[in-house]
């Protein structure tokens, strides 16, 4: 019985230091990661940058097509086309590395000052708009300034 009363003590206790804690809780955030990601400059460049790189490949292929219609026999038309396709190959790869470290710069330029705006305005959590149905603080904008103010590097 004393283990009974000790254990009902110990989870009203709990209880009360649960609602104690969601009391002092600042809220929540939300974020529309789609528009911070287009209104950053940062972000807007390493796109051009991408983009660039997907249209040298197209000038790459638009070329060689060129060169292989000049082409008399069926065996240099076959040489050429696997040595186009291994130098392809390897454009692709590289246009996939930039893409992907591009990506990964601005997730991580946008993440960290979604976490600067977390502190600043004391909040619990900053979620993604799309999860939010009624309730939460729009930090969209906040964020947004405080990228294009260059805080964060």
């Amino acid at each position: 019985m004393k283990k009974f009363k000790l254990a009902a003590l110990l989870m009203t206790a709990g209880l009360f230091f649960t609602l104690g804690n969601q009391a002092d809780a600042a809220g929540v955030g939300y974020i529309n990661y789609q528009k911070v990601q287009e209104g950053f400059p940062f972000a807007q460049q390493a796109v051009k940058e991408v983009d660039a790189k997907a249209l040298e490949m197209q000038q790459y292929m638009v070329d060689k097509e060129k060169q292989y219609k000049s082409l008399d026999t069926p065996l240099k038309k076959q040489n050429f086309e696997e040595q186009t396709a291994r130098e392809f190959k390897l454009k692709e790869e590289a246009y996939m590395r930039l893409k992907v470290q591009k990506e990964e710069q601005i997730y991580n330029k946008i993440q960290a000052a979604t976490k600067q705006v977390l502190v600043e305005q004391k909040l619990d959590a900053i979620v993604d708009y799309r999860v939010i149905f009624v309730g939460g603080v729009d930090v969209t904008d906040t964020v947004l300034q405080k990228l294009k103010s260059g805080q964060i590097k």
